[in-house]
C-alpha cells in the first residue's frame, strides 16, 4: 500500500511539473489576423517579430495596450541620422500602434506609442525597445494578403514603408 501511495504521488508531480513547463500561449488565429497576449519579461518587438516569420504574415498593422517593465523611445536626430534614445521604466502602455513589413534582414516592425507613469505624465513616440511588466500586453494585427517592403531612404538613412501603386 505504501508503495502505491509513493508510486502515485511521484506520478502526480511528474504531472503536474510537466504541465507548468510547458509553454504558455502566446497567440491565437483570428477572423482578421492574430491576438497575441506577452507575459512579463516578453521582448514585445521581438514577438512580433517571430510571429511574422512563423505565420508568415506578408504584412499588418497593429494596435496594442498593456503593461510594460521598460519601454526605449527614440526621437530621430535629422542632422544626426540617428535616433536620441530614452528609457522609461514601470509604465503604462495607454497605446501602442505599428506594421509589419519586410527587408532584406526578415521582419521588420515599425512601433509608436503612448506610455504614461504613476503620475500619469505621458511620454510617446517611435519605440526602439520595450518589455512587458508585471501582468500582461495585448497586440491586436490585423494581417493583409500583400506583402510590404521597407527600404532604407537617403538621404536622412530613414527606414520608409515601399508601396507599388500598380494593381
Amino acid at each position: 500500500m505504501k508503495s502505491i501511495s509513493a508510486l502515485l504521488f511521484t506520478l502526480f508531480l511528474v504531472i503536474n511539473f510537466s504541465a507548468q513547463e510547458k509553454e504558455i500561449c502566446r497567440y491565437t488565429k483570428t477572423l482578421t489576423g492574430f491576438l497575441m497576449v506577452l507575459r512579463e519579461g516578453d521582448d514585445v518587438i521581438s514577438r512580433i517579430e517571430n510571429l511574422a516569420k512563423t505565420e508568415n504574415i506578408p504584412s499588418a498593422s497593429f494596435t496594442g495596450i498593456g503593461f510594460a517593465a521598460d519601454v526605449t523611445f527614440g526621437f530621430y536626430d535629422f542632422n544626426a541620422k540617428k535616433f536620441n534614445p530614452k528609457t522609461f521604466k514601470k509604465v503604462e502602455m495607454g497605446s501602442l500602434t505599428g506594421s509589419i513589413a519586410w527587408n532584406e534582414k526578415g521582419a521588420s516592425i515599425h512601433i509608436h506609442g503612448v506610455a504614461t507613469d504613476d503620475k500619469f505624465k505621458a511620454f510617446g513616440g517611435h519605440i526602439l525597445s520595450i518589455h512587458v511588466g508585471t501582468g500582461s500586453m495585448e497586440i491586436y494585427i490585423t494581417a493583409s494578403d500583400k506583402k510590404l517592403e521597407r527600404k532604407i531612404e537617403q538621404p536622412l538613412n530613414a527606414n520608409v514603408l515601399q508601396l507599388s501603386c500598380q494593381q
